[in-house]
């Protein structure tokens, strides 16, 4: 098969690639369409250490089984593999299953991706596609799963009415953006601010959404200011910034992944009662709750996806790392 393969850093290649084998319990899916997620640009930047190269990359995947249970059957694809038996699994957080694996991930499990024609899965994270979403939107599945648990991790650990919430996204990345989405049109937030430095994706946002969208040197994302904030990016200078905008009694919920060190102040979250959570992933009834939202249609055309064919896949990686990519979602159809 064809597949775009992780070979070092800073480089992926379109190559004739090994096809996945059918194994007891999973089926070969032919891929219609495969996102490029952050964590793969994280990968891409050589500062992943689950995903080491060769490695096809991709976990936000759609298409068609080709082989096993239900053969012909459209579906989506739930990357996030659990083992099923541990007391995490048992209480309904399989996303903290400590022998979690990933779709797309070489360790703890060697795992290829599906940024190519054809990726195995377990037939537990195999999702029927409803007739009423087109397949190649459908990939874009899994990140409003981990938009929708960081909303409503957040929602919970507030213990106020969400709609009430001045609110702010950190990031017009897809996560940023989805979760906006989410929290305008299945929350009935109307106190919303998104704040992106890049000016096409800023008004990429803008064109979607009814929240403010601005830059985050704009004289209305003041200080102590926000009951929500959702830090998509995680720089350590995003969690400064969402530190300093808090309000007291807030909660910021953190879900980028993009650095790990770095200081913030610990002594305003004390003083000021502040909620500092951390959001991995989503569970498997995050899931099934995203595919109905799609299904219904609840947070728009998705309109501002850009599909790229795979073979251009190195482009796609390049633009995301110069920063010209307008879209806050590329996917790659084979």
């Amino acid at each position: 098969m064809k597949a775009l393969v992780y070979t070092k850093t800073n480089k992926v290649e379109y190559l004739d690639y090994k096809d996945p084998e059918l194994k007891k319990d999973e089926s070969i899916v032919k891929v219609s369409a495969s996102g490029i997620c952050g964590s793969d640009m994280h990968a891409f930047h050589g500062k992943d250490t689950r995903r080491v190269p060769p490695l096809i990359l991709g976990h936000e995947i759609s298409g068609t089984i080709e082989q096993g249970k239900n053969k012909g059957a459209k579906v989506i694809i739930n990357p996030l593999i659990s083992c099923g038996n541990c007391k995490r699994c048992n209480t309904g957080s399989e996303h903290l299953c400590p022998d979690r694996s990933l779709i797309g991930m070489n360790k703890p499990h060697i795992r290829e991706g599906g940024l190519a024609e054809f990726v195995s899965v377990p037939d537990k994270n195999i999702y029927d596609l409803p007739s009423s979403l087109e397949i190649k939107k459908a990939a874009i599945a899994e990140p409003t799963a981990v938009s929708l648990h960081a909303v409503e991790l957040g929602e919970k650990l507030i213990q106020k009415p969400i709609e009430d919430l001045k609110i702010l996204i950190i990031g017009g990345g897809a996560i940023g953006l989805l979760s906006a989405l989410i929290l305008e049109n299945t929350k009935n937030c109307k106190n919303i601010f998104l704040s992106e430095i890049n000016d096409k994706r800023l008004n990429v946002c803008r064109d979607n959404l009814s929240a403010k969208v601005l830059k985050p040197d704009d004289k209305e994302i003041s200080k102590n200011n926000f009951d929500l904030i959702v830090d998509a990016v995680g720089f350590e200078k995003t969690r400064s910034m969402a530190i300093d905008l808090a309000n007291p009694g807030s909660v910021i919920v953190h879900a980028g992944l993009t650095d790990s060190g770095g200081s913030f102040d610990f002594r305003k979250i004390t003083l000021q009662e502040i909620c500092l959570v951390g959001t991995y992933c989503y569970t498997n009834q995050d899931f099934l709750k995203t595919i109905d939202i799609l299904k219904l249609n609840k947070i728009g055309n998705l309109n501002w996806i850009e599909y790229m064919d795979l073979k251009n896949g190195s482009q796609a990686f390049k633009k995301i790392h110069d920063g010209t990519c307008a879209s806050p979602k590329i996917i790659l159809i084979p």
